[in-house]
């Protein structure tokens, strides 16, 4: 029996997948747990027509993600932070605090989507990957400066 799968069936196969199954575990399992629908012409049409509509969106959606990547890729941040002997930082530069400087700048990413291997722990520069979409990705440059320390007034007694 040919059916169309409505959901990720586990060994079987993913969401519109057209398979060919056994009528007892269509009859059984799939249709009455609406995991599936009988593969008539009728369906393979409204199948066939969904897909187009899902890729046209994508389409859309990939060249929107795009153009955003390029005014991502095109900014340059500078993070500062407090720095002690040696230069070495005090804590680190994480991608929560990229992402918080990226929307300072008036872009919102997910932290999440910032490819960061490990936490910046030195001066200096760094190119960062954040992965938009599984098929974009843009790099931003960090640079990582010495914060400057604001001068104190002597208070005299």
């Amino acid at each position: 029996m040919k059916v169309i799968l409505q959901e990720n069936v586990e060994g079987v196969g993913h969401l519109g997948d057209l398979l060919e199954v056994s009528a007892g575990f269509a009859r059984n399992y799939l249709l009455p747990r609406k995991k599936a629908l009988e593969a008539n012409p009728r369906s393979v049409k409204a199948l066939e027509h969904t897909k187009r509509v899902m890729a046209e969106k994508a389409k859309k959606e990939k060249l929107e993600i795009e153009a955003f990547a390029k005014k991502v890729s095109a900014v340059s941040l500078t993070l500062p932070a407090q720095v002690g002997k040696d230069d070495k930082l005090f804590g680190s530069v994480t991608s929560k605090d990229i992402a918080e400087a990226l929307a300072e700048q008036g872009f919102t990413v997910d932290r999440r989507k910032i490819q960061l291997a490990q936490p910046i722990k030195e001066l200096g520069t760094v190119a960062v990957a954040v992965k938009l979409h599984r098929d974009v990705t843009a790099t931003i440059s960090v640079h990582v400066v010495k914060k400057q320390e604001a001068p104190q007034d002597s208070v005299e007694v």
